[in-house]
């Protein structure tokens, strides 16, 4: 009943999307146009191909050659418009508009980064100095810069984001030391579900089609309900072609070390308000490779994705509707060796009597073995924002299709060990009253129903479950001046539901689920169980802008998470972790207050951002090894057991960013995140020395690189850059020893290099660009901390002066941009 109605409430929403249409197309609600000049502040000539853009509206324009920008058709109200050109520093304003509203921009030359514009975890539109809420942004340009291999490997260079990973195509992000189910990934804005409870469970994102990404540091439950406990990830694709424009890219990497191939190719366009885009991207790579293991066996993958949307803007405001799809054939080591050569062994047999060397020829080759995970995400969605009289509503609402087949047989390749098809169906309503008097007031009411099914794979960690979340909320925002104060409110439910399961065994690997008589005398893998979790979240904080240069803000927020589905009722071997994990069903939810600090310093010259928190966590929920009686790991059904456990625990850090730019072309940029996670308490485990200290914390890390632009019109060069980069990692000691479920980690520093440019033609149109890129020179052993990888060690006791996978080795890589 719960599956249909939420069904019917998706279906519903886009009848209502373009029901609207109709109504505000036949009526006479007002509407007006916003115009205006950008030029350049010193010479006062104007600039031709500026980008114009309001991101409450999704909507943007360029300039012509006389510097001019319109928008026709836009609801009136008050919006923050954008306006930025190469080379030039962005600048912002606030503009009300109504009937013919006109809005010029001066723009001088970019030494350093103007305050970012961001939509993430608050009411509207907001430069990042006027938000209370901690946020860090990535721009386009920074990731089309950047050598990574996945998008979340790309922000995890921002200060305090680090990411989880699992060989280099599976990276699940972490927010200043937190991760997992406590952080919410958007796309677009809209909810994203996969079953992230899992440890190599990555996300399933097109990396080629994210223009830019926000990352809110800290809770946003308040806005997101559940699993927005750490913060917030939002990946917000390619911006629709301006008005009149038909545009698109084609993009091809290629990097050496692990032979990846990538591509994506996109093509949009609009036409009289109506908006088309579709894209198509592919990657594939076989066995990476680090000094110490060589080729490290089962790391290949082959990744393929398809996304359109079509939309619709006019004076109502505007309808989206996005389709994607992502597919991964996705490789996962388990570390076998043989003993005395170290090489890779591969598993042939479902009993695992023997296993045979890897071949030289299986380490290089891109054939996906039949030891794999193959992960579909199938995305649904529509994002619609409305005029209602002077007010406005939003109504996003999404289906997405999460499938995950783990195939952990060899003599079988195509019956998956673990199969898990979770359906989600996602819903967001916020109404925004008009503004007044400086107070911008918002309520809404989010959340999403689930319907999980595992009973068709023959390893059962998870049983099938259905859960619905329901949260309302308001906020309110009010601004004196140079002081904004921020705040609200929100309640959230949650009720849980997994249903029980008999298992039979043939004995040898495979597990069948029974139903009805056939559950006599066979095994409960999991029993009924159902709760309702319920709790409260909301924030307070305030900004204050000193002065052009100077601005502070404070911000107190408390975050509420219900336990996931794994950390409820696991029970199994997950095939792709190679442990066997026990929930507990007497869980609580978590709940944390965190406070936080901050300071900007942004001149000509130099800009400052330096900001400190405290985070405090009720019920903290962590994994932890489990022993034997004589001291030893304790093992079922060949497996090291893990057990979650919930506790009290206290996270607190900072980051600090300085960006030197003493002349227009050079900068010196320089990031440290530090953050220390306690463990205060936790029922039945006393704390000593080797339980003081929380899990997967990353260590002080930071990133210190020096780039230089350049202009060379003779040359037909432009945009262009060259760069060399210190990537640094402080050893980790502070490690949750206990049971042997962590290890220290040793430092490390990574010296990475690029260079890059855009070709012009005789009329100066941008032909293609192209950057060169170099990680690790000096092709240093190291492992990351928080690489999943340093653990898939058969022989732990080894003389040997390796211990685990280490991290990839020196890699090149070349980008080649077409934009058209």
């Amino acid at each position: 009943m719960k599956t249909f109605f939420l069904f019917f409430l998706f279906s519903s929403g886009f009848y209502f999307s373009f029901a609207q249409l109709n109504i505000h197309e036949m009526g006479s609600d007002p509407s007006g146009s916003l115009s205006g000049k950008v030029t350049d502040s010193v010479s006062g000539s104007p600039l031709a191909g500026a980008t114009v853009y309001i991101s409450d509206l999704k909507l943007g324009a360029t300039t012509d050659e006389s510097g001019n920008y319109r928008f026709a058709n836009l609801p009136t109200g008050t919006y923050l418009v954008e306006a930025h050109a190469i080379g030039h520093s962005t600048q912002t304003k606030n503009m009300t508009v109504s009937d013919k509203a006109l809005l010029d921009f001066s723009l001088g030359l970019q030494y350093t980064e103007e305050s970012p514009v961001v939509i993430t975890g608050i009411s509207k539109a907001t430069q990042i100095k006027r938000s209370p809420v901690p946020i860090v942004t990535m721009n386009h340009t920074a990731i089309l810069g950047t050598l990574s291999s996945n998008i979340i490997d790309a922000i995890s260079k921002l200060p305090g984001v680090a990411e989880l990973t699992t060989g280099p195509n599976v990276s699940k992000p972490f927010i200043r030391g937190l991760g997992y189910n406590r952080i919410l990934t958007l796309y677009d804005g809209v909810r994203q579900e996969g079953q992230q409870w899992g440890d190599e469970h990555g996300i399933e994102v097109d990396q080629y089609g994210v223009d830019h990404a926000e990352v809110v540091k800290g809770p946003a439950s308040l806005t997101y309900g559940s699993d927005a406990l750490a913060g917030v990830v939002n990946l917000i694709p390619t911006p629709p072609a301006p008005e009149g424009k038909i545009r698109g890219d084609v993009l091809a990497e290629f990097q050496s070390n692990n032979g990846l191939f990538g591509g994506s190719a996109m093509l949009e366009g609009t036409k009289n308000g109506f908006e088309w885009m579709g894209r198509l991207s592919h990657k594939e790579a076989s066995n990476y490779s680090d000094p110490a293991d060589g080729r490290v066996y089962n790391t290949a993958f082959n990744e393929s994705d398809a996304t359109l949307s079509v939309g619709l803007h006019r004076a109502f405001g505007y309808a989206h509707l996005n389709i994607s799809m992502f597919d991964d054939l996705q490789e996962i080591p388990d570390g076998s060796r043989d003993s005395a050569s170290r090489r890779f062994t591969k598993q042939i047999t479902d009993s695992d009597t023997f296993r045979p060397i890897v071949s030289e020829a299986e380490l290089h080759s891109y054939a996906i073995t039949p030891l794999h995970q193959h992960v579909q995400l199938f995305h649904a969605y529509s994002t619609n924002n409305f005029a209602l009289g002077t007010g406005r509503i939003t109504v996003n609402l999404g289906f997405e299709r999460s499938v995950r087949r783990e195939f952990s047989h060899p003599q079988q390749p195509d019956v998956p060990g673990l199969y898990l098809q979770l359906n989600s169906y996602v819903y967001d309503l916020k109404y925004y009253f008009p503004s007044f008097n400086g107070w911008d007031i918002t309520t809404g009411l989010n959340g999403m129903y689930q319907q999980n099914t595992a009973t068709n794979g023959t390893e059962f960690i998870i049983p099938s479950f259905h859960q619905f979340d329901i949260g309302p909320f308001a906020m309110v925002k009010k601004t004196f001046g140079n002081l904004d104060i921020a705040g609200g409110l929100r309640f959230d439910s949650r009720s849980f539901t997994n249903q029980q399961m008999y298992t039979v065994s043939d004995g040898i690997d495979y597990d069948t689920p029974v139903y009805g008589p056939d559950t006599v005398g066979a095994y409960q893998a999991f029993p009924y169980y159902h709760k309702v979790f319920q709790g409260y979240s909301g924030s307070l904080g305030l900004t204050y802008v000193f002065s052009p240069t100077w601005s502070a803000k404070a911000n107190v927020s408390r975050g509420y998470r219900a336990p996931n589905i794994s950390e409820i009722s696991a029970n199994g071997v997950h095939p792709g972790t190679g442990i066997y994990q026990v929930g507990n069903p007497d869980f609580n939810p978590e709940y944390n207050v965190q406070e936080d600090i901050g300071v900007n310093f942004n001149s000509k010259f130099m800009v400052i951002n330096f900001s400190v928190f405290y985070n405090s966590v009720t019920n903290y929920i962590f994994n932890e090894k489990i022993l034997n009686t004589a001291g030893g790991d304790s093992t079922r059904e060949g497996n090291d057991v893990y057990q979650y456990r919930q506790g009290r625990a206290a996270l607190y850090g900072g980051e600090l960013s300085v960006d030197i730019h003493p002349i227009q072309p050079l900068h010196f940029e320089n990031s440290i995140s530090l953050v220390y996670g306690n463990l205060l308490s936790s029922p039945g485990k006393p704390i000593t020395d080797s339980t003081m200290y929380l899990p997967n914390i990353p260590p002080v890390h930071g990133i210190s690189e020096l780039q230089y632009d350049f202009t060379n019109k003779h040359l037909h060069l432009v945009n262009g850059f060259a760069k060399v980069a210190a990537a640094f990692s402080f050893a980790q000691n502070r490690v949750y020893l206990a049971d042997n479920t962590e290890t220290p980690t040793p430092g490390y520093t990574l010296i990475n290099a690029g260079l890059g440019a855009g070709f012009t033609n005789g009329k100066d149109k941008l032909l293609f660009n192209i950057y060169l890129f170099c990680n690790n020179i000096f092709d240093v052993v190291y492992q990351d901390a928080l690489s999943r990888l340093k653990y898939f060690e058969p022989y732990p006791n080894s003389p040997g002066p390796y211990h685990g996978i280490y991290n990839m080795g020196r890699n090149f890589s070349v980008k080649l941009d077409f934009p058209f």
